[in-house]
């Protein structure tokens, strides 16, 4: 199709930009097409079996109270393991970050190590460490815990020194010149400009963690994954029902608290 042309006040012509429209719709459909080649999608399939769905959905909502208490230990445990790993994970990524920082640690090499470590953990499904975790430690939740500080370490690392590059150094510079040393001045100078940041992205961390930590359960890591793939084994969906509803409630209050935490903090 052939592009249209302006004249401008000032006598220029410019041509109007081509459209890319088609070509992206084309690749869009190609993938797709083959996505579903790939993944043995049917449409037949989902249209003749989807109703099961609604099914297991009406007996989660039918919920077994009376199974309820039984709950509440595993989901302690949940909180206990997001809440160890994620803040342990946070805190000792800080260090590390300052490794990472490439306007604070001038050295290219370690520099891009430390990034490279933390994009390499960040990769590894939390499920897969979880996995290899319970090989080393056995089955529980110190399994689960270490699956979670792995990912809170690199998640919260990565973000932090993100945070480290864009600070104003004016103030590093100047304690440097003064005699500080690069740790020294880092802590006085770049640590009160990157705290609101790192707490805010720690608590985030954590609300995820309590829910990402609730599948860990499934190769044996602890919390309250176990109970879910107990009772979806024995097709028992109301007491699914329950472990969800109280999971909710727990992940609502979390991230009702961090908010307010991190409302004060801005």
């Amino acid at each position: 199709m052939k592009r249209k042309t302006y004249k401008l006040s000032n006598g220029k012509e410019i041509q109007q930009p081509r459209s890319w429209t088609i070509v992206i719709l084309l690749f869009i459909i190609g993938f797709t097409y083959v996505s579903v080649q790939v993944t043995g999608f049917k449409l037949e399939t989902l249209l003749r079996n989807g109703h099961q769905f609604f099914v297991i959905l009406g007996e989660m909502i039918r919920l077994n109270w009376a199974y309820i208490p039984k709950v509440i230990d595993p989901l302690l445990e949940t909180i206990q393991m997001s809440l160890l790993g994620a803040f342990l994970g946070a805190f000792i990524s800080l260090p590390f970050s300052f490794i990472a920082a490439k306007n604070i640690n001038k050295n290219e090499i370690t520099s891009g190590i430390m990034k490279f470590i933390f994009s390499l953990m960040r990769t590894v499904p939390s499920l897969i460490v979880a996995l290899i975790a319970t090989f080393f430690f056995g089955l529980g939740s110190f399994a689960g815990t270490v699956a979670i500080f792995i990912y809170s370490f690199s998640y919260v690392g990565k973000l932090t020194y993100e945070a480290i590059e864009r600070a104003d150094m004016k103030a590093y510079e100047a304690l440097i010149s003064m005699g500080h040393t690069n740790p020294s001045a880092f802590r006085y100078a770049i640590i009160p400009q990157i705290m609101p940041n790192f707490i805010s992205t720690t608590l985030y961390n954590f609300e995820g963690n309590v829910r990402y930590a609730s599948i860990l359960g499934y190769v044996g890591a602890g919390g309250i994954g176990l109970l879910i793939n107990q009772n979806i084994g024995w097709r028992e969906y109301d007491k699914v029902g329950s472990i969800l509803l109280l999971l909710l409630i727990t992940v609502f209050i979390i991230e009702v608290i961090s908010e307010q935490i991190r409302i004060r903090l801005q």
